[in-house]
């Protein structure tokens, strides 16, 4: 007697929706596994980058405000001849961010055989966002510049090349010293106020924005300024300085 055949089974529709179902939760988990760590990721690499930025700037700026100077260098006899002027002029700009203008002897030349000093011109100052970004809304965001002349002209406030140092900043927030009285102030005017006078230390307050929600990166430094009052050339000791204030 011949044996009866098997009966051939195959994969039934329902069969078919359950494996495609299980087949994109799959999918859907590791995608979703994936897409957290790249935004984790993101994130540590935009924190990161944020504090590389506030640290960087708050280094320079104490470098190269710790070098400023003011000069009594200057033709007395006939002024028409002047051709150069220094200052160190802080200004309170409140809720949109300080400024400060003012002259220092830490240029660095960059190229060959170039006809400069390491004098220089330089300002920092809050700026509207470089790029086309917006933090939220309609609010655009805010950097801190910094401008640079290699050349001291009578016009120290502008000219030069200007650079971003820090984007997204939230406060940039600047004070100074006056060793005459002891207090501190919100602005400074070598040229008004405090004729001819450095004050003896400057407050830097930086805060950056997160790439991330949470509160701003915050930087504070205080910068000593080794010179008191302006150069004088030509004394009797050969020192070419104003002795220092007690």
């Amino acid at each position: 007697m011949k044996p009866p055949r098997r009966a051939r089974r195959g994969i039934t529709l329902i069969e078919v929706l359950v494996a495609l179902a299980i087949l994109g939760l799959v999918a859907s988990l590791v995608y979703g596994s994936f897409d957290a760590m790249r935004r984790t990721r993101a994130g540590v690499d935009g924190a990161s980058e944020r504090f590389f930025q506030g640290r960087s700037a708050i280094s320079r700026m104490a470098r190269e405000v710790q070098s400023s100077f003011l000069s009594m260098h200057r033709p007395l006899l006939n002024p028409g001849l002047q051709v150069s002027q220094t200052i160190f002029r802080g200004t309170d700009g409140g809720a949109t961010g300080d400024r400060l203008d003012f002259t220092s002897f830490s240029h660095r030349r960059l190229g060959f055989g170039s006809h400069e000093s390491d004098q220089n011109e330089l300002s920092y100052f809050v700026t509207t966002g470089s790029k086309a970004r917006q933090a939220e809304g309609d609010r655009s965001t805010r950097d801190l510049a910094r401008r640079e002349s290699a050349v001291i002209d009578m016009e120290p406030t502008t000219g030069g090349v200007s650079q971003v140092l820090a984007e997204d900043i939230v406060e940039f927030d600047l004070s100074y010293l006056d060793g005459a009285t002891g207090d501190w102030l919100d602005h400074w005017d070598s040229s008004a106020e405090q004729f001819e006078r450095l004050p003896r230390y400057v407050r830097i307050e930086l805060a950056i924005a997160r790439s991330l929600p949470g509160p701003p990166y915050r930087f504070v430094t205080k910068v000593p300024i080794a010179l008191r009052g302006p150069l004088v050339f030509g004394l009797p000791e050969g020192l070419g300085l104003t002795p220092p204030e007690p």
